[in-house]
């Protein structure tokens, strides 16, 4: 079976056209930077309200914390699964974290988003401590908090919590 020299020429040219066609799903990128602050006042705002719950967290101050949670709360967590009622929330923290659990952000890895009409965005990592096992090891965990903002208090509407 003979085959053109048109057919020969055209038949490489494609194997070259697919072979040179990868499709990169991930790419590696050294040296990746922290977001830049662009509104520095939500930024700091958010900071200022993780500091505030998390203190309330380490310190079992279940009312402030409660205060800090809508009725409306969904809370995800990758071994626990969706939970949306403040109230087993909150008991879940009563009989599960007071005094044996603190939690630390991780300095330097918050990255915070406006959300328009609504409040902000906060992605970081946070490290949390077993007190009643002092010497196990802990490693930094993702996290997300949808926080909105309504007449001018900040609440943990929606979490994301990653280990």
């Amino acid at each position: 079976m003979k085959i053109s020299r048109t057919k020969s020429l055209i038949y490489l040219l494609i194997l070259v056209l697919i072979s040179s066609c990868k499709i990169k799903t991930v790419i590696k990128v050294d040296n990746v930077k922290p977001q830049e602050v662009i509104n520095k006042t939500l930024y700091n705002t958010i900071l200022e309200q993780d500091r505030i719950y998390f203190e309330a967290y380490n310190t079992c101050d279940l009312i402030l914390q409660n205060k800090m949670i809508p009725e409306d709360l969904e809370f995800y967590h990758d071994k626990g699964g969706l939970m949306t009622s403040k109230s087993d929330y909150m008991e879940g923290l009563k009989n599960n974290i007071c005094g044996k659990v603190t939690r630390q952000l991780v300095a330097g890895s918050v990255e915070v988003f406006p959300i328009n009409n609504f409040g902000a965005v906060q992605i970081g990592m946070h490290t949390f401590y077993n007190n009643q096992e002092p010497n196990a090891i802990s490693k930094p965990s993702k996290f997300i908090v949808i926080w909105k903002k309504e007449a001018n208090i900040w609440q943990m509407s929606r979490v994301v919590s990653l280990h």
